[in-house]
């Protein structure tokens, strides 16, 4: 399909730089097919759903994946930031630094902590109780280039592996917003809470699974209260979920890959409520593209463990979702694809455009909406 097809105009001051306060309290537009759309508000959730449906959440944590270093020539220094993008091995990530052209191949950055408190955080996180991890957090850290892209992309290896590399990049990085709030804005502490959600709890990602940014104990609460039952998977988010597509035709766009998880018991209690006549109802388009990834042709899904790349375009047939929650996405980006390919294209764009109008808060910050299979 041509990629123009997933323009649409967007509003600068549409874009939410803060989330709501309480989170709960974003406003929710509902699309179903054959409705005019709704206007209402996260907390109305529970009304939606029926007793017996099943919410699927992505529990995935994101670090401080924005790193600044100092690259040494000599007697001369160089500010290099790296902001990680995928991990390729316990001690190599992918990342993106600039400025390039101020760091060859072979050379090495240097880090080093700057967060005492973070850091103890992190070490808690990660040690066994010997307190073997504590010298992660106190001496420096470097990483060598191992190679160098055209557009910043890069390879780092790191002289720390495993948890103790973990440890290092929690007490020297930064949470790394998405470049429509930091470029108009720094990251503060607040961010520190407003950027995870309440399900984190498997560190690895580098970019927030943001519709599940919404959810606070009370709404919860009143889920469990309606006969919702509440499922994990894991999906690392990584940094192309977010860019547009440069390619003119979908079919010329390469995915990125991001690792995702689903249990056997997980995946044997959805399937066992779809058998009850339930409905399975992602929380974020991370948590669909998990559950697409591990549902068989027929639907039932299984335990899986690998990266994917899934691709959802129109035209795609679903399998294991039913209801989506999602943000309000970028125009031309794989998202807006992803919910156009579920709730239909012509009735996605007849809903951002009602958003704008309305004064919907878009992206990572914004609110919600809910979206039945088309």
């Amino acid at each position: 399909m041509r990629v123009d097809l997933f323009d649409f105009h967007l509003p600068p001051e549409n874009i939410a730089l803060r989330p709501a306060e309480p989170r709960d309290a974003a406003r929710m537009l509902v699309v179903a097919p054959g409705a005019p759309l709704e206007d209402r508000g996260v907390l109305d959730l529970p009304a939606f759903l029926r007793p017996g449906d099943a919410l699927v959440v992505n529990d995935t944590r994101v670090i401080h994946a924005r790193l600044t270093g100092a690259r040494a020539r000599g007697e001369t220094r160089a500010k290099i930031e790296a902001t990680l993008i995928e991990r390729l091995a316990p001690d190599t990530w992918r990342a993106l630094i600039k400025p390039a052209k101020k760091i060859a191949v072979g050379e090495r950055i240097d880090f080093s902590r700057h967060c005492e408190k973070r850091s103890d955080k992190a070490i808690r996180s990660h040690d066994n109780g010997s307190g073997s991890l504590r010298s992660a957090r106190n001496d420096g850290f470097s990483a060598s280039l191992e190679s160098k892209g055209e557009a910043g992309e890069a390879v780092l290896r790191f002289d720390l592996s495993g948890d103790a590399l973990d440890v290092a990049i929690e007490g020297a990085g930064a949470l790394p917003l998405p470049p429509y709030i930091a470029g108009k804005r720094e990251t503060d502490a607040r961010d520190e809470s407003d950027y995870q959600t309440v399900f984190a709890r498997e560190s690895g990602a580098v970019a927030a699974p943001t519709a599940g940014l919404h959810f606070t104990p009370r709404l919860l609460e009143a889920l469990g209260a309606r006969g919702v039952t509440l499922h994990a998977v894991t999906l690392h988010v990584g940094a192309g979920t977010f860019l547009p597509v440069k390619a003119d035709d979908t079919d010329n766009h390469v995915m990125h890959e991001e690792f995702a998880r689903l249990d056997a018991a997980t995946a044997q209690a959805l399937n066992e409520t779809r058998a009850r006549g339930g409905r399975i109802v992602a929380v974020g388009t991370t948590a669909l593209r998990v559950l697409e990834s591990a549902a068989a042709e027929s639907g039932e899904l299984r335990a899986h463990a690998a990266r994917t790349r899934i691709f959802i375009t129109p035209g795609y047939r679903f399998k294991a979702v039913d209801l989506l929650l999602t943000n309000f996405h970028l125009p031309r980006s794989t998202l807006f694809m992803l919910v156009s390919a579920f709730a239909g294209l012509d009735r996605m764009k007849a809903a951002y455009a009602h958003a704008v109008a309305q004064g919907y808060r878009f992206y990572s910050y914004g609110d919600a909406c809910l979206l039945e299979r088309g």
